[in-house]
């Protein structure tokens, strides 16, 4: 289950408040080794049997919180080995984003169905006669299941009248759209590269915290402490995160104690992407092209060019709402650097590629912004509530939820021509993303705007977030009815448009996803 707080959130937000805290001080980074011990002190392990394994997990979340690739139990060495090579003001993130601790992976059994407790020793034996292979049979009554005639295909599942029988899956490989994770030698879970989008949700649905992201919160702080001015650029998914209570002007007021120069809001950005891509789909759906798919979710577009090669020139090549943000921000200060901070572990990967490094410098999740928080000891509720100027239209800040962004496209473009029928389709998670172009493929949908989206809910429920899918939802849609403006071609950014293009012809187009 996602979000529900447990003893792998308590760790996750100790590491990166700790980090933070040790990038704030600075000093002498050797302090780092006992950092473990600072973080679970004792002798006695609070959920694995050995406390020593425990620290060792949680030493090597630290390294990677800091940028550090990940070391294998076999790699002897202290965790402030290399500290120097990373206590610095900027460092790209070094594929893989996604790492797996293998000594804390619980080596889960293989996908199978087996039989529970709930067995009631009925005459009926629907397992049995529904089994095509005649995997099940029965003793004392009780139906077992032979797993090396079993094909999996989860019919006696469905006929048990009782729901005795389940289906044991990994909940990495489970929550993994892409089909990505196998096992290793030791049945541990291990990421297949090749396929991977960094997409996250393998990462918060691992129940033994063994899936881990690098992080750039370390070389955040050193810019900031350097003088650098750097700008946070914030996801509308950030509506409720910190708080059901806590209030825009609230979290602009912390992030500039943090040492931010300035807060703006990505639904800035989202609204120019509405409004590029409604023109983007106008002018070439049907004439050009069958029908076109958004662009703003990475791990959804990585997605479609890996499997479905043939759909890449239909995705919008419109830049994504971070990129659009980041470069107005740079445009009108030149001498900026830009942090987005947001809800997805995708976006950090996005951010290290050539097309990008340039306009956004750190990516950061809420998570990661929370142990900053942490480490400077800010209290909501000793924050006096001030005006924060948020501007974007309410379609723009719908971006957040699965569907928003399709509905952005289609209201500018009925606002543009109100005559014309605009036919969309949205999907969310992997697996349903791929069904969709499965279908595109077929022509089923020509003349259609795809909205593709990694995580299922949109970006509310991305790898990076605190709270759940649904709560923030319930909140987004607060924020929504309380926008300024309706449309996202009422944006005040609109002349701006034209900076935001100046050099493009040395962009890669299809890199920018």
């Amino acid at each position: 289950m996602r979000n529900i707080y447990c003893g792998i959130a308590d760790i996750r937000k100790r590491v990166f408040a700790e980090v933070a805290k040790l990038a704030y001080e600075g000093g002498d980074y050797r302090r780092i080794d006992k950092l473990p011990y600072e973080i679970l002190p004792g002798e006695v392990g609070n959920e694995r049997d050995s406390i020593f394994l425990e620290r060792a997990i949680v030493g090597e979340r630290i390294r990677l919180a800091m940028g550090h690739s990940i070391r294998s139990a076999s790699e002897q060495g202290l965790l402030s080995d290399g500290v120097d090579k990373t206590a610095i003001r900027e460092k790209y993130y070094e594929p893989p984003l996604i790492n797996i601790i293998k000594y804390a992976c619980h080596a889960c059994p293989d996908t199978h169905y087996e039989v529970t407790n709930a067995c009631q020793h009925c005459l009926a034996h629907h397992c049995s006669n529904s089994c095509p292979k005649g995997a099940i049979s029965f003793r004392y009554g009780r139906a077992e299941i032979d797993q090396s005639k079993c094909i999996k295909c989860g019919r006696c599942k469905a006929a048990c009248s009782y729901q005795a029988i389940i289906r044991f899956e990994r909940p990495c490989q489970e929550a993994c759209g892409m089909d990505a994770i196998g096992k290793d030698a030791y049945g541990r879970a291990e990421i297949d590269q090749n396929k991977c989008v960094s997409c996250g949700m393998c990462l918060v649905n691992c129940p033994f915290g063994a899936i881990v992201d690098k992080g750039q919160l370390f070389q955040l702080i050193h810019s900031i402490k350097s003088g650098d001015k750097v700008i946070a650029v914030i996801a509308p998914a950030f509506w409720g995160q910190f708080g059901e209570q806590v209030t825009p002007g609230q979290i602009v007021t912390a992030m500039k104690i943090l040492g931010f120069q300035s807060v703006e809001e990505v639904a800035i950005g989202a609204d120019l992407c509405a409004v590029e891509e409604a023109d983007e789909f106008m002018r070439h759906v049907p004439e050009k092209q069958p029908y076109m798919a958004t662009s703003c979710c990475p791990a959804w577009s990585v997605m479609a060019k890996k499997e479905f090669p043939g759909a890449a020139p239909y995705i919008s090549m419109t830049m994504t709402p971070m990129v659009l943000t980041a470069r107005l921000q740079k445009k009108r200060h030149p001498d900026c650097k830009v942090a987005f901070i947001g809800p997805c572990a995708a976006k950090k990967l996005e951010a290290s590629r050539r097309t990008v490094r340039s306009d956004v410098d750190f990516v950061l999740t809420f998570e990661e912004l929370r142990g900053m928080l942490e480490a400077k000891n800010i209290d909501f509720a000793n924050i006096p509530d001030t005006p924060a100027n948020y501007e974007a239209s309410a379609p723009g800040v719908g971006f957040a939820a699965s569907g928003g962004v399709a509905k952005a496209v289609e209201d500018v473009i009925h606002r543009l021509d109100p005559e014309r029928e605009v036919k969309t389709v949205y999907a969310e998670g992997l697996r349903e993303c791929r069904k969709m172009l499965r279908i595109a493929r077929t022509g089923k949908y020509d003349g259609y705007l795809l909205e593709g989206m990694a995580c299922p809910g949109g970006c509310i429920a991305g790898a990076g977030t605190i709270q759940p899918p649904e709560k923030s939802r319930r909140v987004l849609e607060q924020y929504k009815a309380s926008a300024p403006k309706s449309n996202p071609l009422e944006s005040d950014y609109m002349e701006d448009l034209h900076l935001l293009h100046d050099g493009e012809e040395d962009w890669s187009l299809v890199g920018r996803h």
